[in-house]
Parts: structure tokens; C-alpha cells; sequence
């Protein structure tokens, strides 16, 4: 695919994703979002990528939609304010254009919200290296992402209460888990726009740099992973971590942890790590998450364990 509002470049095994309308502040529109589910798929294709990073060109990150259409932004379709779109914008709010309904199918849901499931389902951990303003979608399609790193500079806003809204992106469900449900409920309950150190407080971030040293950071993190670990390890692992997070009680866990040891314990890649380890070099592995994830992957699927 070509890419037109994103860039997509692939080395040293790390995928980058720059969102690409600097003169926009990156402002999400429904290009963007097809750009970007198109490059998660292209991730998740290619076994020689091992680890993502998300970032934006120019001094932004992502300062929510384009709401260039003004007050029509949100009722897409419909009569006005029969239903909300997913798009806002400059320093607005929610996702792409597509709106949601009482009638929900495949034409109305919210584009935010289908940019961070994919997320979600990825298969490779995915760094955010937020260079600037990330703001509504810009900060919601952050919250699947596995480590957040920051510009010292950069701020951030849920600002959807401002804008007549509700937050997007399945935020309602990311957000509380990873900063707590009081921050959470400050924050979209005020709508205001907040520096990047408030964030790294609550732990929504996990360091900040200067701007000239954000990607060096996000790429150091990126080849640890690469180079030390197994990719059907990690892929299973970001699974079990972000799934087990709402499991109902710990036997979930230990039940898909056991089924997962045992036939990750009889494959390759457990070979080499242990005999890597007793031998005292680097480790090979060979497993590839495309064609050797364990047989009992996606064990969500299943009606029962």
C-alpha cells in the first residue's frame, strides 16, 4: 500500500510509524486511519519486524482530528446531533470519520476506537515516542501501546467533555487501567489540556527526553527487545499481560500460563534459550509468530479452557 499521511519504514527489525501531516499537527483523518490499520496489518505479516514505534513528523504528535467540516463534524450522515462521528480535531477530540448509533454495524462505529482494538490485537510490542501535542485521538490511540515515552515539551489532553463528547477509542477501558480510575475520571471529567510531566506522574508515561533524544530512546527500548528475545515469546507474552488485566480472577492467568508453558516448553525456541543460557552466547531463535505460535493461541476464542 502506499502510504500518503503516514510514513512506514522498517530497519534493524524495528518498524516506524510517523504520522505525516506536520502542517496539521498530524490531525487524524479517515486516510490516517486506513494508513495506519494497513501498516499494522503490514507488522504483523512480517516476522523480521520485532517492535513498533508510533511518533509524528514535524512538532507534533497528534493534536486530535481534522474539524475542518465545523460543526457538521459529528453528525455524519444523520440529522444534527442524531449521532457522533469519531473525528475531532486541531486540539479536539475523538477518532476518525465514522460515526456510531443506536443501530451499530460495521458502517458506524468509531474510528478511533477500531485503530486502538487493532492495536490491541497486535502481535508486537508497540512504543509511543510522543514528540509533541497528543491530544483526544491523539492521546487515546496511545493508551493499547505498550511504553509511552515523551518530549520534556510535549502535553497532552482528554478534552472530549469539551467538545460535547464522551471519550473514544475504547479509552473508557484502556485509561483507567493504565493510570487508575480517579486520574482517569480527573482528567475527562475537566477536559484540559496538561504538560507531559503530569502524565509521567500518573505513570501514563513511562520517561521523558529531550526532543532530540526521544527516538534514540524509543529505539534503544525497541532493540533490546529485537535482539534478546524470542518474537513468539513477546507476542504471547503482550497477549497474556494486556488480556489478563481483566481477567475476573488469577486462575484465568494461571490456567492460560500453563497451557502456554507447556507448548512453548516443547518447542525451539526453549531449547535455545536454555542451552544459549548454559553455554554463554548469544541466543538464535527461530520461531516465527506467523506459522509457530502455540497451538492453543488464541486461547480467548475458546468457549472454555
Amino acid at each position: 500500500m502506499a502510504y500518503t499521511e503516514i510514513i512506514y519504514e522498517v530497519a534493524d527489525r524495528i518498524a516506524t510509524i510517523t504520522l505525516n501531516r506536520p502542517d496539521k499537527l498530524n490531525a487524524f483523518t479517515n486516510t490516517m486511519l486506513a494508513e495506519l490499520l494497513a501498516a499494522f496489518d503490514e507488522i504483523d505479516a512480517d516476522d523480521d519486524v520485532r517492535a513498533v514505534i508510533v511518533t509524528g513528523a514535524g512538532r507534533g504528535f497528534c493534536a486530535g482530528a481534522d474539524l475542518s467540516a465545523g460543526a457538521e463534524t459529528f453528525s455524519y450522515g444523520g440529522e444534527k446531533g442524531g449521532g457522533s462521528g469519531s473525528a475531532s480535531g486541531g486540539d479536539g477530540g475523538s477518532g476518525a470519520n465514522v460515526g456510531i448509533n443506536d443501530t451499530l454495524d460495521e458502517r458506524h462505529r468509531d474510528g478511533g476506537g477500531l485503530l486502538t482494538l487493532r492495536i490491541y490485537e497486535c502481535t508486537k510490542p508497540v512504543i509511543a515516542a510522543i514528540n509533541g501535542p497528543a491530544v483526544g485521538v491523539g492521546a487515546t490511540m496511545t493508551l493499547p501501546m505498550d511504553s509511552r515515552l515523551a518530549a520534556d515539551n510535549a502535553k497532552m489532553g482528554f478534552v472530549f467533555a469539551r467538545r460535547g463528547l464522551v471519550p473514544e477509542a475504547a479509552s473508557s477501558w484502556f485509561l483507567p487501567k493504565v493510570v487508575g480510575l480517579s486520574k482517569a475520571l480527573e482528567w475527562v471529567f475537566t477536559g484540559r489540556v496538561f504538560p507531559v510531566a503530569e502524565a509521567h506522574e500518573a505513570g501514563l508515561v513511562r520517561s521523558l527526553h529531550p526532543a532530540d533524544e526521544l527516538l534514540d530512546a524509543a529505539r534503544a527500548i525497541a532493540t533490546e527487545i529485537a535482539e534478546n528475545t524470542s518474537a513468539v515469546s513477546v507476542a504471547a507474552s503482550r497477549q497474556m499481560l494486556w488480556r489478563m488485566a481483566a481477567a475476573d480472577h488469577p486462575m484465568a492467568a494461571h490456567q492460560v500460563d500453563s497451557r502456554m508453558i507447556l507448548q512453548l516448553g516443547r518447542g525451539a525456541d526453549v531449547a535455545e534459550g536454555v542451552m544459549s543460557f548454559l553455554e554463554k552466547r548469544p541466543a538464535e531463535f527461530t520461531m516465527r509468530p506467523s506459522s509457530d505460535m502455540p497451538p492453543v493461541f488464541p486461547w480467548w476464542e475458546e468457549k472454555e479452557f
